[in-house]
C-alpha cells in the first residue's frame, strides 16, 4: 500500500446503488472514498438551506480528493453533477465516469 492512499470523491447522488458499489470496490482497492451524504435517503425532505449546505460541503470533498469519479449509469448526468464536474475540472482534478460511453445531461 502506498504511503498515502489515493483519495477519490464520488459524485451523483441519484444513483445510490452504483455509488455504493463504486465505494465498496475502491475501498477494497485501498482508496479513501469521499461520497455525498445520505440525505437523499432521508424519509423527510431536506430544506433549500440544507441542500445548499450539502452542495457546498461536497465541493470541499472535491477539494480534498485526488480525482473525481462520477456514477452515471446509462450516461446520465444531472444539473448538480454537471456543476460538480465543472468545479473539479476548474480546480485541475481528473474526472472519470462509471459509464464513459455517451454522456447525456439532463
Amino acid at each position: 500500500m502506498p504511503e498515502r492512499p489515493e483519495i477519490v470523491c464520488i459524485c451523483a447522488m441519484r444513483f445510490v446503488e452504483e455509488m455504493r458499489a463504486a465505494n465498496r470496490d475502491l475501498t477494497f482497492a485501498g482508496v479513501i472514498v469521499l461520497a455525498p451524504g445520505e440525505a437523499g435517503e432521508a424519509s423527510e425532505e431536506i430544506t433549500d438551506e440544507q441542500k445548499s449546505l450539502l452542495d457546498a460541503l461536497h465541493l470541499r470533498k472535491i477539494d480534498l480528493a485526488d480525482r473525481v469519479l462520477v456514477a452515471n449509469p446509462g450516461g446520465y448526468i444531472g444539473d448538480s453533477t454537471s456543476r460538480e464536474i465543472a468545479y473539479a475540472r476548474a480546480t485541475g482534478k481528473p474526472v472519470s465516469f462509471t459509464d464513459p460511453g455517451l454522456l447525456e445531461s439532463r
